[in-house]
């Protein structure tokens, strides 16, 4: 299938279609509307369909066509960002919450794939966390494994090594029955159940949000969608200009796919404490012979850094770990939204407008929270109360992780020093067939892609969320910004949250 979130393809696209739903072509009154089909929308929506609402998802893209199809697709209640500091920020209470919420989200994925014959891979194998010989300090196992088992993860313990047997982690905490599936597989079994229970999906881009006692969605070409409740799950909430975007900062991860003979990929999932740290599992090719060995990591933030290493980074990481490991067949990237306290913001916009709702703030763990987006918030709409709303709390302020805060709102501040760059090409004529570059001239800043054919697409390089400078990424083929992380694609057209237009005209 195709995505509208970058140029390069994942295994998950690459080995699914899904449907392309119709454009939306008549204002429609629904119980819920839902802007974005990615894993958080599409299971808020077959959550809801499945108790008797009428539920339209309308996204402009392709289903599953944002960052969801760009995951690893671990599901795992493994944090990334530790319990020992989901603790310490949040209280033991917390850490018991987000320990249930993410095992819960598991268990939630694999009995809708059986309720729903969803034929996705899905499987259930152990975690392990381990510090590679050439981190100096790493993680405290013993700590972790406390905190873990503070949390209500029993059965975590130390083991004197991950099972893989080309390489020694060394010792590693394990987390037994996590998992895996293929992401874009099970969600078009999700949206197959929500057409069959009379839910509708549409292609239509959401340019007005409106709260209230009579919520609406108003479409790019003027259609209205009236619901009793709309849920904004774009990644990045577009409705919101402020509210939660001080909170989360924006992200690039970076993932191969490296063919192995089989038996040599690690029938587990995996994750080192390095900084940048990497994350591994397998997946079948299909052909009954070789595996592929997913490898991801090696992120930094959106719009600051180049992407040109990063791939091959992770290549060589892998190699001295399997050397055995053949050609490799997949680089792709995705964006990860990391909130400033590692835990999702889920629930009713923190703007205070009334029956609209977000979910947003994935923190690594996209596949579960999103999972967690939709029992949640379906609990929030139907008026029924959930022992997660308050951890999950989109309005929450974590006093505890101020100095998260203020770094990464300082770094955005930074930003805008970008006004004070020198061009990055003298002019057009200097930028290559098929790459960007920002070019000055006077006062404004211009966004100049020069397509395959030689024909220049001139834009503001101003975006138009809060007014950062965007930078090209020669990966994914997009404008991205540096604050926020909305991204654009070469011609503009705005492809990712939190702007919710496209670039201006030069």
């Amino acid at each position: 299938m195709r995505a509208d979130s970058g140029k390069t393809v994942s295994v998950w696209m690459d080995t699914a279609e899904l449907p392309r739903p119709p454009a939306l072509e008549k204002d429609l009154t629904v119980d819920v509307c839902v802007v974005g089909a990615g894993i958080a929308g599409l299971t808020t929506a077959y959550r809801l369909s499945g108790e008797g609402r009428s539920v339209v998802v309308v996204d402009d893209g392709p289903l599953a066509g944002g960052e969801t199809a760009r995951t690893t697709a671990h599901l795992s209640n493994a944090l990334d960002d530790r319990y020992g500091w989901i603790e310490q920020v949040h209280g033991e209470k917390g850490a018991r919450l987000t320990a249930e919420s993410h095992t819960a989200a598991i268990d939630a994925i694999e009995r809708w794939t059986r309720e729903e014959g969803i034929d996705c891979g899905f499987e259930r194998l152990d975690g392990y966390l381990f510090n590679p010989p050439e981190e100096e300090e790493g993680v405290d196992l013993a700590r972790e494994r406390d905190a873990a088992r503070r949390a209500g993860l029993a059965d975590v313990e130390i083991v004197a090594r991950a099972p893989l047997s080309l390489f020694d982690t060394g010792p590693a905490l394990r987390f037994p029955r996590q998992g895996q599936f293929h992401p874009l597989l099970y969600l078009r079994g999700i949206a197959a159940a929500i057409e069959r229970r009379g839910g509708r999906l549409a292609k239509a881009h959401a340019a007005k949000i409106e709260g209230g006692a009579h919520p609406s969605v108003e479409t790019a070409d003027g259609r209205v969608v009236r619901a009793g409740s709309v849920v904004v799950a774009t990644n990045s909430p577009v409705n919101l200009r402020l509210a939660i975007h001080t909170k989360q900062a924006p992200y690039r991860t970076y993932v191969i796919g490296v063919r192995v003979p089989h038996g040599v990929a690690p029938r587990a999932l995996l994750w080192d404490t390095l900084e940048p740290y990497h994350y591994l599992r397998s997946q079948p090719l299909g052909d009954g012979g070789d595996e592929l060995l997913i490898v991801g990591g090696e992120d930094h933030k959106t719009g600051q850094e180049d992407p040109g290493e990063r791939h091959s980074r992770l290549e060589g990481w892998a190699r001295t770990r399997f050397p055995s490991m053949g050609d490799v067949i997949y680089r792709w990237s995705g964006q990860v939204m990391e909130t400033v306290d590692g835990l999702a913001f889920i629930g009713a916009s923190p703007d205070g407008v009334q029956n609209v709702y977000v979910a947003t703030g994935d923190s690594g763990m996209g596949m579960t929270h999103g999972t967690i987006a939709g029992i949640l918030i379906g609990d929030l709409v139907l008026g029924r109360e959930n022992p997660w709303a308050e951890i999950y709390d989109p309005s929450r302020i974590s006093l505890r992780a101020a100095a998260n805060f203020a770094k990464e709102n300082v770094n955005v501040a930074l930003q805008y020093a970008d006004y004070a760059l020198p061009a990055e090409a003298e002019g057009p004529q200097e930028i290559p067939a098929g790459e960007g570059a920002v070019l000055v001239e006077g006062v404004k800043r211009i966004a100049a892609y020069r397509d395959p054919s030689g024909a220049v697409h001139r834009h503001s390089a101003v975006c138009v969320h809060l007014g950062c400078v965007v930078a090209w990424n020669p990966l994914e083929k997009s404008w991205d910004c540096p604050c926020h992380g909305s991204r654009f694609d070469p011609y503009g057209r705005v492809v990712n949250g939190p702007a919710n237009r496209d670039l201006d005209p030069d």
